[in-house]
């Protein structure tokens, strides 16, 4: 049962992929999303036994080796799962979003004529994702980590006719490449000393690491080789979970289609890091040094991408820079060592995230492909129902009460106020104020699309339908819009007493809180729902997300004028942030026009002047050279042959002599 979690997605896709554009075009919906569908129901039943049977019979986690990949002596790299509390809520997630996705690609793709290789690579994503998160050790995780690469890079870039699309698929496969060196850095240092890749035998052995040191070049200054090799790992989450300065990468999968950008960004790649990072728990609890990196490059991504979040005008863009911070926020989480915080706020994000986008798609869909905001407007009473799930996901993301992004953020929050590495205090303030701009960003887009006057006539439609009045989407695409809603308004209700409070994870997640403050006023001060809403009103977060509701209406409706007058009085500020902080702009004309120039000089300096110069001209020349010189002895007179033998035989003559 295990095996057909994760090789049902790859029997769908394979299928699909080989014979879908012969089959009839609904074939390929049916059969991944069936395959996908059936992976979900046995991962369901997975988590069931993992929380209801387990407990009772004393068991906590159970690996499971299929094969030995390749045998090294003492050392076998093997291919298997880990089934534990961690891998089995993740694979339901992953499967449960995956299969909503799929569905709902059946009304957005339906009238693109690469539907069936659409399908084909989202099944091979999915299944990419599980061999993942199932994974007992690095070698099969490496597998699905750089599976779910190659599954991006030729999602984002579908529509290959596209160059902005290529570029975008380019740029997220080599952003990533940047973040996978850090990643096998840290597999090799950890292989290196320990001797093995399996993840039971590096946990039981983390403390080994203590006290060794490596020398990051020759006779350089020696550090801690768990630091470093933390640091690396992590640097590979930076890639994948696109932390900054490697964030670059997501916003422009945007040009992506949609289903994609909503799988990307809910329960797929951008998460890898994060479970990556909670997986690996046992190892980062033992260097504060990396700790302390992560609660900083957490933050300071959390902060940075919400106000990059307010200037944007694309629909998609927008919830793009929103999963970047919220990313932000697991990654604080991680590094003030609430794992288990993180993995409950990546599980609350991907159903109100994934809800954001799909929304997002349905919106596009109506107005034929337009994704501008200000081409938008007035939309609530001809979509309702795409308004109405839209408006709880806003909520949830929002941490409004009782949707689930109130349940998750604000522990995170409380976390990295209670933390003890260093940088927790910046952590701490940069999540406070991410909040307010989370709601700024997020109910403009709101009031912007649905509220106000409409202002998508005209020209504004990119397919010509200019003058067609915005009609809700078909029910393929709006089930799993109400499906993702109701798991947005319940998933923290019901998640959060065994996730924080209790003791679901058990040993799946090591050197979690345990005696920590945060944890204490869980105990002490939420024990039920009404005194958790209690709690709530007495922080600044809840304050701070009305407050931001109120901006974005004001800014939006109620003075629309005044937002204007505002960016002109920020110029520099808002000329920054128009520009991302030049961060694409650096890239652009320090890493890779800097490569480009030393490429080139190699190519004047190595391949012009060397190869072509010295070697292939230079021989040439020193041919004709040894060749000029020889014609001299070729002149035809006898004398001068003669000449030579004599001149010749006295050499000979008088070396034999002295050699006697």
């Amino acid at each position: 049962m295990l095996a057909l979690i994760p090789l049902l997605p790859l029997f769908a896709a394979l299928f699909v992929g080989f014979f879908g554009r012969r089959a009839p075009r609904d074939l390929s919906h049916w059969v991944c999303c069936t395959a996908v569908g059936l992976s979900f129901v046995l991962s369901a039943i997975v988590l069931c036994e993992v929380v209801f049977v387990w407990p009772e019979i004393g068991t906590q986690a159970e690996s499971v080796t299929l094969y030995t990949w390749l045998d090294l002596g003492s050392t076998q790299l093997t291919v298997g799962f880990l089934i534990d509390p961690l891998s089995a809520l993740m694979m339901t997630v992953v499967t449960l979003v995956s299969f909503l996705v799929h569905v709902y690609t059946i009304g957005y793709m339906k009238d693109d004529p690469g539907y069936a290789r659409f399908f084909a690579y989202i099944a091979f994503f999915t299944f990419s994702m599980l061999m993942l998160v199932m994974s007992n050790n690095f070698l099969q995780m490496f597998f699905g980590w750089e599976g779910v690469g190659l599954a991006s890079y030729l999602l984002i870039g579908f529509w290959y006719t596209r160059p902005s699309a290529t570029k975008a698929g380019m740029k997220a496969f080599l952003m990533n490449r940047v973040g996978d060196f850090g990643f096998i850095i840290g597999i090799g240092l950890l292989f290196a000393t320990l001797g093995t890749l399996n993840f039971e035998e590096i946990f039981a052995r983390a403390d080994e690491l203590q006290g060794l040191s490596v020398s990051l070049w020759p006779g350089g200054l020696e550090w801690s080789l768990l630091t470093v090799a933390c640091i690396g790992l992590f640097v590979g989450a930076m890639g994948k979970s696109a932390q900054v300065p490697l964030h670059t990468w997501l916003p422009d999968s945007m040009e992506g289609p949609t289903p994609i950008s909503a799988l990307i960004h809910a329960a797929t790649m951008v998460t890898a890091g994060i479970f990556m990072v909670a997986r690996m728990s046992p190892v980062f609890e033992g260097s504060d040094t990396a700790l302390s990196f992560i609660i900083i490059i957490g933050a300071t991504t959390a902060i940075s991408m919400a106000l990059l979040g307010l200037v944007q005008n694309d629909i998609k863009r927008v919830v793009a820079y929103s999963t970047l911070s919220q990313l932000g926020y697991m990654t604080v989480a991680l590094g003030a060592s609430a794992y288990s915080m993180a993995i409950f706020h990546l599980m609350t994000h991907a159903f109100f995230k994934a809800l954001l986008f799909l929304a997002a798609g349905s919106v596009i869909i109506a107005l034929h492909h337009e994704q501008d905001m200000r081409k938008m407007g007035g939309l609530r009473r001809l979509m309702p129902v795409t308004y109405g799930t839209a408006l709880i996901g806003a909520w949830a993301l929002v941490g409004l009460p009782p949707f689930a992004g109130f349940f998750s953020k604000e522990p995170i929050i409380e976390a990295a106020r209670f933390a003890t590495v260093t940088g927790h205090h910046y952590a701490y303030w940069a999540l406070t104020l991410g909040v307010f701009l989370t709601a700024c960003y997020t109910f403009r887009m709101i009031f912007m699309v649905f509220h106000g006057a409409p202002r998508y006539g005209g020209s504004s439609h990119a397919h010509g339908a200019s003058h067609e009045t915005p009609k809700e989407s078909p029910r393929v695409v709006t089930v799993p819009l109400v499906v993702l809603a109701v798991c947005s308004v319940l998933a923290g209700i019901l998640f959060i007493k065994p996730m924080l409070i209790g003791d679901y994870f058990g040993t799946a997640i090591r050197g979690d809180y345990v005696a920590h403050p945060a944890v204490a006023v869980f105990h002490a001060e939420w024990r039920g729902i009404l005194h958790y809403f209690l709690h709530a009103f007495l922080t600044p977060p809840l304050w701070l997300a009305l407050a931001g509701i109120a901006a974005a209406w004001y800014f939006t409706l109620s003075a629309p004028t005044a937002a204007e007058r505002l960016a002109r009085q920020l110029g520099a500020v808002y000329g920054v942030l128009k520009n991302h902080f030049y961060v694409d702009a650096f890239y652009e004309r320090v890493i890779v026009r800097g490569t480009h120039s030393v490429a080139s000089w190699f190519v004047r300096g190595g391949e012009q002047f060397w190869s072509e110069g010295v070697l292939v001209q230079g021989t040439a020349r020193l041919v004709q050279w040894g060749a000029q010189c020889l014609r001299y002895l070729q002149t035809g007179y006898l004398y001068h042959y003669a000449f030579a033998m004599v001149l010749g035989l006295l050499v000979l003559m008088t070396w034999w002599g002295m050699g006697r």
